[in-house]
């Protein structure tokens, strides 16, 4: 490991099947360097910190444009940079993921600058048009930040989603591939959202737990589960009811995935501990 960045990953964004040029740089601005270094961050967590498994990822293409879509939760976006890192640390063909990050972010100094250089463009319809265009694979949660606002007991609910990623998917015939995150709400458990503090600091909210600072937990257990794409007909021009249909057949196998998701966890971290587990008649736990 050299100074801040591990091997095994320096060498997987080497693969990347990233268009960079001399300088390490793409055309989106994005850092062969600074992903080095961002991915090293997030593979700190991914390893140590937290326990982060994954199923179904081969569901994500190997190559060409597609976006993966799923829950939020936990307070902060936790989430968001586990997916980034499974996409980098468990494909045969790595792929860099691109988020859509929160407006509010370009306020602080030096932020927007870095996100964009680590793949994370600011959340606007021209950017997600152009990465999607570019073949990349970009990464969608519906509920924004309602979702991260949900509170720990509502942390495997489901708010309100968002539509303009369908009419998006349709515009660019990209397929949507469905996933769930589990344990978002596990790892940050929010208590409660300041709304007015959030005002005051110029972001949406600011989310309290037990402990106060919304810090993720450690050895916390997350799990990603991917699903088989979902291919949606037409121009993205269609009627809001025809394309509120669509939004409802992805929102449904997201719910789908969150309760195999809990099951699949629930069964792991049981086996780690060395407890029981009750099985039906069929011998499924």
């Amino acid at each position: 490991m050299s100074f801040l960045i591990y091997d095994d990953v320096a060498e997987r964004v080497e693969r990347l099947d990233i268009p960079f040029n001399l300088y390490g740089y793409d055309s989106f601005g994005v850092s062969k360097q600074y992903l080095k270094y961002f991915y090293s961050m997030l593979t700190f967590f991914y390893r140590h910190y937290l326990t982060v498994t994954v199923e179904g990822i081969e569901n994500v293409p190997d190559q060409g444009r597609c976006m993966v879509v799923g829950n939020h939760s936990g307070g902060i976006a936790l989430d968001g940079g586990m997916v980034v890192n499974s996409m980098l640390l468990e494909r045969e063909q790595p792929r860099l993921v691109h988020g859509m990050a929160d407006k509010f972010l370009n306020s602080i100094p030096f932020t927007s600058v870095w996100l964009n250089r680590v793949g994370q463009l600011t959340g606007l319809p021209e950017h997600a048009l152009q990465l999607l265009e570019a073949d990349r694979v970009l990464m969608v949660f519906p509920e924004g930040a309602r979702g991260t606002a949900k509170l720990y007991k509502e942390q495997f609910s489901l708010v309100r989603f968002g539509t303009g990623f369908v009419r998006l998917a349709l515009q660019t015939r990209s397929p949507i591939v469905p996933f769930a995150f589990i344990g978002g709400g596990d790892a940050i458990p929010t208590i409660r959202n300041f709304k007015a503090l959030g005002h005051l600091l110029g972001v949406p909210y600011v989310p309290i737990t037990p402990y106060i600072l919304p810090l993720p937990r450690p050895a916390v257990h997350c799990h990603i589960v991917y699903d088989k794409p979902m291919i949606f007909e037409g121009t993205g021009s269609e009627e809001d009811d025809i394309i509120e249909g669509y939004v409802e057949q992805v929102k449904s196998k997201i719910a789908d995935l969150i309760e195999r998701g809990r099951k699949t966890r629930d069964t792991t971290v049981a086996i780690r501990m060395g407890r029981k587990i009750e099985t039906d008649e069929e011998g499924r736990a």
